[in-house]
């Protein structure tokens, strides 16, 4: 009889983790530290496989040599919030983090990953994500985990004397209660946090994001001046350049429309866009209104003359109402026959399906994340709309990381940076292959208070 081998001692967990935020429009990936600064650690990394009209093919951080996003076309592995084309998102990766020339050059072997999922994520695609983490990549730890709870570890509060957000530079304690705003690509969700749990009950989502914004603007400028519908990339820019949330729609909307006569008065609020050719001007921009172009609200090509100092050779064209109707979906989704809350609703239903106990501690210290974030007037119009429907005797205090797009991601790295605490969280990938995705999944789905 051969004798009974013993039991060999668990392997020492690698020292590095790699923290990726997994994001439907970007990548927000790096490794973490216990003090980790976004600008230097964290890189940004365009999640889509992108065709341009010449035929060449983009993958991820390539999308930086791309000097002609003409009638450029997407593939994006996130879908409504969720990871569910793994070819493509192998091939991002691949480039991403395994590429002789990455800039996140690893070692899965010798790495821990770190990677964020949306609420509500579905078993299935959980588990697929295992399942190519440990089979696939061969990573030599992981945790799958929300995003929004990562958040408590930036300690975003509210600085008394100049009210502006601060954050502390160690996570030595998690907030109590904290309810997280996450607006971004796909959705925007609103999860109240409380002790590092994310309390699920009163999670609420709102199918609306920054792919919403920018296919509607899509629909209203080639109606109105040019049909850019096979021009996601432009119209996008132009979002970000030009859009902004008003704090009061309908005098915004009667101000437009009472300046369209030529004759008039300059109106602030209307704006030319001059488009790119990728030949003399690699970008569009924005410039004061022309007047002297033909019909008012916006011809282009150069025909409405040369006023202004109009070339003849610009694609140019006139934006008012468009400016500020497009994000006001966030607020007024029936406007495109959408049958749910706006945002400051959505806050208000998930406020009340808390214990009454909670609330006060939720609305003193919410936090808003996400590239929507970023639109001007985006936060003024939320804390108005919300004072006027929270009680007057609770305080209110809606604050914005510096970087809202890598908030996420920071908090993550901040975790990650704490070894002892990752220990109890990271499941090895011999676990996986004793225990199977079963087990996996379970572990994930017990680990998911963080505080």
């Amino acid at each position: 009889m051969a004798p009974r081998q013993s039991k060999t001692a668990p392997k020492a967990l690698p020292g590095r983790t790699l923290v990726v935020d997994n994001g439907a429009y970007t990548i927000k990936a790096g490794y973490a530290s216990q003090t980790p600064n976004p600008d230097q650690d964290c890189h940004i990394i365009p999640n889509c496989i992108a065709r341009s009209r010449d035929k060449r093919i983009y993958v991820g951080a390539q999308l930086e040599e791309c000097r002609d996003f003409g009638e450029m076309a997407f593939r994006r592995p996130v879908e409504k919030g969720y990871l569910v084309n793994w070819e493509a998102e192998k091939e991002i990766w691949e480039q991403a983090f395994f590429d002789q020339n990455a800039k996140l050059k690893c070692d899965p072997h010798e790495t821990n990953l770190l990677l964020t999922e949306a609420p509500s994520a579905p078993q299935s695609l959980q588990s697929n994500c295992d399942q190519i983490i440990f089979e696939e990549f061969e990573f030599a730890s992981y945790y799958r985990c929300m995003g929004p709870p990562l958040n408590a570890y930036n300690n975003i509060s509210i600085d008394s004397s100049t009210n502006n957000p601060t954050s502390s530079p160690q996570p030595s304690k998690l907030p109590t209660e904290c309810l997280l705003i996450d607006t971004g690509y796909s959705h925007t969700t609103v999860t109240p946090i409380h002790n590092g749990h994310a309390m699920h009950p009163a999670l609420r989502r709102l199918d609306i994001g920054g792919k919403l914004l920018t296919n509607y603007l899509k629909e209203l400028i080639s109606i109105r001046h040019f049909g850019l519908m096979d021009e996601p990339y432009i119209v996008n820019e132009i979002k970000e350049k030009v859009c902004f949330v008003s704090t009061d729609f309908a005098r915004d909307l009667d101000r437009v429309w009472k300046h369209r006569r030529p004759d008039t008065a300059p109106n602030p609020l209307v704006l030319d866009y001059v488009l790119p050719d990728y030949d003399a001007r690699q970008e569009g921009y924005v410039r004061p209104r022309d007047a002297s172009m033909a019909g008012g609200a916006g011809a282009g090509g150069g025909e409405g003359g040369g006023g202004g100092g109009a070339e003849a050779n610009e694609d140019v064209f006139s934006l008012g109402n468009e400016r500020f109707v497009v994000p006001e979906l966030l607020f007024t989704p029936s406007d495109i026959g959408m049958k749910q809350a706006g945002l400051p609703e959505m806050v208000m239903q998930s406020l009340e399906a808390l214990p009454e106990t909670l609330r006060p501690g939720m609305m003193a210290n919410m936090v808003v994340v996400g590239g929507n974030a970023k639109i001007p007037g985006f936060m003024e119009r939320l804390e108005s709309e919300l004072r006027s429907m929270i009680p007057a005797e609770n305080l209110l205090n809606l604050t914005r990381p510096s970087d809202p797009v890598k908030a996420t991601w920071l908090g993550g790295a901040k975790m990650a940076g704490d070894q002892d605490r990752m220990k109890g969280l990271l499941v090895s990938r011999d676990d996986y292959l004793e225990k199977g995705h079963s087990w996996v999944s379970r572990h994930f789905n017990a680990t998911y208070r963080l505080g």
